[in-house]
C-alpha cells in the first residue's frame, strides 16, 4: 500500500510538471514550435544517454522500425501540441491532449488485435461528446487550432501504441532516446530554413526551463511505474488538466467557458469509466 501511495505522488508530480511545460510552452509566443520542440528535447537526450551507459546497456535498439514509426508519431504529437497551446487557452489545449488514451483503444484494436469491451465503448461516446464540447464546433478558420490540439492526442496516441509493442523488444530508456534524439535532429534544418529566432534572456530562461519541466516530468512518470501498475496510475494524470486549468486562469485569466467545463467533466468521466473497465479486467 505504501508503494502505491508514492506512485500516486510522482504521477500526480508528474502531471504538475506537465502542466507548467505546457505554460512555458504558452508564454513562449514569440519562439517558433521548432525551436520549443528542439529545446524540449535537448535535455532528454543528455538524461536519456546517461541513464543507458550508467546501466551498461548497449544504445543501439532492437525494434529500429518500430522506433523510428513511434519518434515520428511522437513529434507530430509535440508539434500539434504546442501549437495549439500558443493559439487556444492552456485548459483547452490540455483537454484535447488528454484524448489520447482513448486513441490508444482504437488503435491497440486495429493494429495489436486488442479487443475492447462495452464499457469502453462507453467511455469514447462520453469522450467525443466531451471534444464537441471543448472544440464548440463553428463554420470559422479559428477552429482549425483546436482540431489540431486534437491530431496531438491521435499521434501521441498512436505513439502510445508503438511503445506497447516495444515494451517487448526495447527498454523505456532506449524509447526515450530514439524519440529525443530523433526530435532534435529533424528540428535542426527547420530552424536553419528561418525557424529560429535569437531568444532574449527571458526567452532563453523559459527555454531552459521547457527542457527541464519536461524532462523532469518524463523521469517522475516512468518511476511512478515502478511502484505501481499503470493501470492504477492512469486515472491521476488527469489532474494535468485541473492543475492546467489552474495556470491558465492565474497567468492569462482564462476562464473557461461553461461549454470547456462541461467537456473537461465529460473526458475526465470517460476516463475514469475506461480506468475501472481496464481494472475490471486486470
Amino acid at each position: 500500500m505504501e508503494r502505491r501511495k508514492i506512485g500516486i505522488i510522482l504521477i500526480l508530480l508528474s502531471s504538475l510538471f506537465f502542466a507548467l511545460m505546457a505554460a512555458t510552452v504558452k508564454s513562449l509566443n514569440n519562439v517558433p514550435v521548432a525551436e520549443k520542440i528542439f529545446f524540449r528535447n535537448l535535455l532528454g537526450i543528455i538524461v536519456s544517454t546517461y541513464i543507458i551507459l550508467k546501466k551498461g546497456r548497449k544504445i543501439s535498439g532492437n525494434n529500429k522500425k518500430l522506433l523510428f514509426l513511434r519518434s515520428v508519431f511522437g513529434l507530430l504529437g509535440v508539434a500539434c501540441y504546442f501549437f495549439a497551446l500558443s493559439k487556444i487557452p492552456l485548459a483547452d489545449a490540455v483537454i484535447l491532449n488528454k484524448l489520447s488514451p482513448f486513441f490508444v483503444i482504437v488503435l491497440s484494436a486495429i493494429f495489436l488485435k486488442e479487443k475492447f469491451n462495452k464499457t469502453q465503448v462507453i467511455s469514447l461516446i462520453a469522450a467525443l461528446i466531451g471534444v464537441a464540447f471543448v472544440i464548440k464546433p463553428q463554420f470559422s478558420y479559428t477552429i482549425i487550432p483546436a482540431f489540431i490540439g486534437l491530431l496531438s492526442a491521435f499521434f501521441a496516441g498512436a505513439a502510445y501504441t508503438a511503445i506497447r509493442h516495444l515494451r517487448h523488444t526495447d527498454s523505456p530508456e532506449i524509447i526515450v532516446f530514439y524519440f529525443t534524439l530523433f526530435s532534435t535532429l529533424t528540428m535542426i534544418p527547420v530552424m536553419a530554413s528561418g525557424y529560429f529566432v535569437l531568444p532574449t534572456l527571458n526567452d532563453m530562461i523559459k527555454l531552459i526551463l521547457l527542457g527541464v519541466f519536461a524532462t523532469t516530468a518524463q523521469f517522475l512518470m516512468t518511476n511512478a511505474y515502478r511502484f505501481a501498475p499503470a493501470g492504477e496510475l492512469s486515472i491521476y494524470t488527469y489532474m494535468n488538466i485541473v492543475f492546467s486549468m489552474i495556470l491558465g486562469i492565474v497567468i492569462w485569466f482564462e476562464i473557461p467557458d461553461i461549454f470547456s467545463l462541461i467537456g473537461a467533466f465529460l473526458i475526465i468521466t470517460a476516463g475514469v469509466i475506461n480506468y475501472f473497465s481496464n481494472k475490471g479486467r486486470g
